[in-house]
């Protein structure tokens, strides 16, 4: 099971910082993702990070602002946004996908099969 919280209602270029609290898995097990959906929109993809914590993802709409990381003892994921605009509101939503996933595939959400209940991030102009 995954709890995603830290959402919240910022201004446009402020900071956030969601986490992702895993109970009843090895979260070290998986790897790490994290998807957004707006309203009106499907779900996309934002960041990944590898079991390990080593290889990183991102989507080009977040490169260079948001930040994935992972503490494996403490079984908690984070994503550090930064900079945030407007079109970053959304539902963010973590999830885990098995260590065997393939590299294109740590960019789908079909490869995750273990998924938190989400936190809204509001970003105001």
């Amino acid at each position: 099971q995954l709890q995603a919280s830290g959402g919240g209602l910022v201004q446009a270029g402020d900071s956030l910082r969601p986490t992702c609290a895993a109970s009843g898995e090895t979260f070290s097990a998986y790897n790490l993702g994290w998807f957004r959906q707006a309203p009106g929109k499907e779900r996309e993809f934002v960041a990944a990070l590898r079991r390990r914590g080593g290889t990183t993802y991102y989507a080009d709409s977040v490169k260079g602002r948001f930040t994935i990381s992972r503490d494996n003892a403490k079984g908690t994921g984070y994503l550090q946004m930064s900079s945030l605009k407007p079109e970053d509101t959304a539902v963010y939503y973590c999830a885990l996908s098995p260590q065997s996933t393939i590299t294109s595939s740590m960019y789908s959400a079909r490869a995750y099969n273990i998924w938190g209940q989400g936190t809204l991030v509001t970003v105001s102009s």
